[in-house]
């Protein structure tokens, strides 16, 4: 090859580089130019899916372009997250997800993903307490009462939840842990499941989010709040204690947010933290929060991504001393 051949095959490869770069820095500007999925990994009418949809429509407004919510409950949200996985780094799928995402990871290290290496963390929507509730026929009426029952039983207790590695198994095997009660952890497949056999007296307790259908039933007398597992009472809530006020140090707090596959690019991420942020603030969005018994977050995508991975030491943590596992 010539010199000047060569070098107009290198001008060639340049323009191409260069005009590659700016077609995606251009696209990384205008984005969003069509609609984002979002990928839930929770079935529809429940708090996840409620909050990503409450959230979901703000930013249809902010960023004009639709956002349309994908359902993928089942696994402890390994077939959401690894939907997400499967799409490009584009921003234009997203991953709507909660606590068991650290939690699944924690009691299965074999996952095709690491939760957050694998991940664009965008940011935080909310942290959100859960609530310990009893029949009414038990004989606990208060925190202390509960804990003198449990420890004192001469049959081992049951204690239900939404399902195994859920946030209300592991605060269940907290509780086990740090006083020494004999309880049997009894998996639900979701929380409608598990609340309407604690309705029905067939287990004795369970760690489930104050929100929702246990709300309602909790106000009417149907079933009986003990105690919420914030390190302090909840200002929806001010006579229900706290758990740390009876076992200091107890606290299990769950949490919502969004994220991508990684390697997004950095001013999409920016432009979706700062819409969903806005989001968060927004009247609407926060008083659904609030009532539910959470707190709204919005925080950085760098603070999130370092929640992530403390929130998944403290679990694998539990989840070595428990010996809590896929019952």
């Amino acid at each position: 090859m010539t010199s000047n051949l060569r070098n107009l095959a290198l001008h060639g490869m340049f323009l191409s580089v260069i005009g590659a770069f700016v077609t995606t820095v251009s696209a990384q500007q205008g984005y969003p130019t069509k609609p984002i999925k979002m990928i839930v990994s929770a079935s529809p009418g429940g708090t996840t899916d409620l909050l990503a949809r409450s959230i979901g429509e703000r930013l249809t407004e902010s960023l004009r372009q639709p956002v349309i919510v994908e359902n993928r409950p089942s696994a402890l949200g390994v077939v959401a997250a690894e939907a997400t996985l499967a799409a490009p780094a584009d921003g234009y799928t997203l991953l709507v997800t909660w606590h068991t995402h650290t939690i699944s990871a924690a009691m299965n290290p074999k996952l095709s993903y690491h939760p957050v290496d694998s991940f664009t963390p965008i940011t935080q929507f909310t942290n959100a307490a859960l609530m310990l509730v009893v029949h009414p026929s038990a004989p606990a009426r208060n925190l202390q009462e509960f804990i003198d029952w449990t420890k004192r039983s001469p049959t081992p207790l049951n204690f239900g939840s939404a399902g195994n590695g859920s946030g209300g198994h592991l605060a269940g095997e907290l509780y086990k842990l740090m006083t020494g009660a004999k309880a049997q952890h009894i998996p639900y497949k979701g929380t409608g499941p598990a609340m309407n056999d604690l309705l029905a007296a067939r287990y004795e307790f369970s760690f489930g989010a104050p929100q929702g259908a246990s709300v309602n039933l909790v106000r009417a007398g149907r079933l009986r709040a003990i105690a919420v597992t914030a390190p302090r009472r909840l200002a929806a809530w001010p006579d229900v204690p706290a758990m740390a006020e009876a076992l200091p140090g107890f606290e299990v707090l769950g949490w919502y947010g969004m994220l991508g596959p990684a390697k997004m690019p950095t001013p999409v991420v920016a432009r979706l933290h700062e819409a969903t942020r806005a989001a968060l603030e927004h009247p609407s969005v926060r008083q659904r929060i609030v009532e539910d018994g959470a707190e709204p977050v919005g925080n950085s995508p760098e603070e999130f991504g370092r929640f992530l991975r403390t929130d998944l030491m403290k679990w694998s943590k539990l989840v070595k001393e428990s010996g809590a596992k896929f019952d």
